[in-house]
């Protein structure tokens, strides 16, 4: 049997292999150390993570997961050393090269993709996790979310019996893997003036996982997110223990609301719009205090709290900006349009779609996306990507005039178009999927209006 080379023969192998990936001009030495050390050593995730002082955090979600995870860093960054996976590397790879790069952490602070959640955490041993929800998104490598959900029960049941387990309690998915747990605390939104009036019809877990009744609904936020009751068996939303309350908009700029805890309250102006990112900033605050953040530092973090790469980031490109949020899948992408059409619905847009691995190979979930909000402000609409004309195909279907859909399937020269058309001082918003957004920004970092995104890696 061959016995496992040294962990530091290991770890040199791997940095020298990322170190020429980089002089190489290869965005890939973000992850290809992990890669190359994962391959070496199965193992050497789990003892790289040995030496983490405070042991590590896990941060899980089908949607905002990235944000939420940077929302902690800044919470709890000023006063620990932190192995943070801010460029959003989220497989075991991603993890291991953060590993690898910041030694001298004290705390793991991992966003984790939801598939590789349940093998993560049996590597990493955490002290605490966030679920922050399930959507279904990338069916052809997911599959439906109660197959998600069943390896979530599996890995939760794995965890150290001291682990402390954050849940959102607004999914009812989440919640019921998260009751079994003594540990467990529960975050939600308690403002019913920020509700839907309805479910909306792409609503995903609708029906209770007890006994397979609709659930009725108190008030309904993001997606099937809200609070719930099932009318035959009794299960319901459980009791809040981190919520928020009061929540006003003002518009694409920031979300104020009321931060309640067991700590107190404090009114938080999160500087980004969208009720999705009130969420991840319950999510975000839910798990700094399980890992000893007090409430002062919780608020003042979100206070600071800047937008992640990709998204709602705004980014100047000469006398026009660009606003990018990514949409990956119908509730986020719902999500996005009813932020911006709630602040002023915009008269020129750029949407792209790509159906590369990370995306999903399948992109008939833009049917299930309610783009017709934006249709009746849009003067042009740019479509681009690898998919432009589905995109446009699903624009014309949704109402929109096929001569005020511009098709640019090259993403930099759609840009270019988009901000042509976009007067001078204005923003044009670009609801990009994952590959796309990654090219985009690529796009803008060659023209050195913002850092490569691995750089903050």
């Amino acid at each position: 049997m061959r016995l496992p080379l040294p962990l530091s023969v290991e770890v040199a192998a791997a940095r020298l292999a990322g170190g020429l990936s980089r002089l190489a001009g290869q965005g890939g030495g973000t992850t290809l150390p992990g890669k190359i050390l994962a391959t070496i050593d199965p193992s050497a995730v789990t003892r790289l993570a040995r030496n983490l002082r405070l042991g590590s955090a896990l941060v899980s979600a089908t949607n905002g997961k990235t944000t939420t995870a940077a929302m902690v860093a800044e919470i709890l960054g000023r006063r620990l050393r932190l192995a943070h996976n801010r460029a959003g590397a989220n497989l075991v790879s991603g993890v291991a090269s953060t590993l690898l790069a910041q030694r001298t952490a004290e705390l793991g602070l991992f966003e984790v993709d939801e598939g590789a959640f349940p093998d993560l955490a049996r590597r990493l041993r955490p002290r605490a996790v966030c679920l922050g929800n399930l959507f279904r998104d990338q069916l052809d490598r997911y599959g439906e979310l109660e197959l998600v959900a069943d390896r979530w029960r599996g890995a939760l049941s794995e965890l150290d019996p001291g682990a402390a387990v954050v849940a959102n309690a607004d999914d009812a998915l989440v919640a019921n893997l998260a009751g079994g747990h003594a540990s467990a605390t529960f975050f939600g939104l308690d403002d019913r003036s920020a509700a839907r009036e309805r479910l909306p019809h792409a609503a995903d877990a609708k029906y209770c996982v007890v006994c397979g009744t609709p659930y009725t609904y108190a008030a309904a936020y993001v997606g099937h997110l809200g609070d719930y009751r099932c009318p035959s068996c009794g299960n319901a939303r459980p009791p809040l223990d981190v919520a928020a309350r009061s929540i006003t908009h003002d518009g694409l700029v920031s979300t104020s609301f009321t931060l309640a805890s067991a700590d107190g309250e404090r009114r938080i102006t999160l500087p980004l719009p969208g009720l999705y990112n009130v969420y991840n900033a319950l999510a975000a605050a839910s798990l700094s205090f399980a890992l000893g953040a007090t409430l002062d530092e919780v608020a003042a973090g979100l206070g600071r709290f800047r937008a992640a790469f990709g998204r709602l980031e705004r980014i100047e490109i000469g006398d026009r900006s660009a606003l990018m949020l990514l949409i990956k899948n119908p509730a986020g992408a719902n999500e996005a349009v009813r932020t911006l059409v709630t602040a002023a619905s915009p008269r020129i847009a750029l949407v792209a779609l790509n159906d590369e691995i990370a995306d999903g190979r399948d992109v008939s979930w833009i049917w299930d996306v309610d783009f017709e909000p934006l249709i009746p402000g849009l003067e042009t609409l740019v479509v681009s990507g690898g998919r432009a004309h589905e995109l446009a195909l699903r624009f014309k279907y949704g109402g929109l005039e096929p001569d005020r859909i511009v098709i640019v399937p090259d993403l930099e020269d759609a840009l270019d178009r988009a901000l042509a058309l976009t007067d001078p001082g204005g923003e044009v918003p670009v609801l990009p999927t994952y590959t796309a957004m990654l090219a985009l920004r690529r796009i803008v970092s060659r023209r050195g209006l913002v850092r490569p995104y691995w750089e903050a890696a």
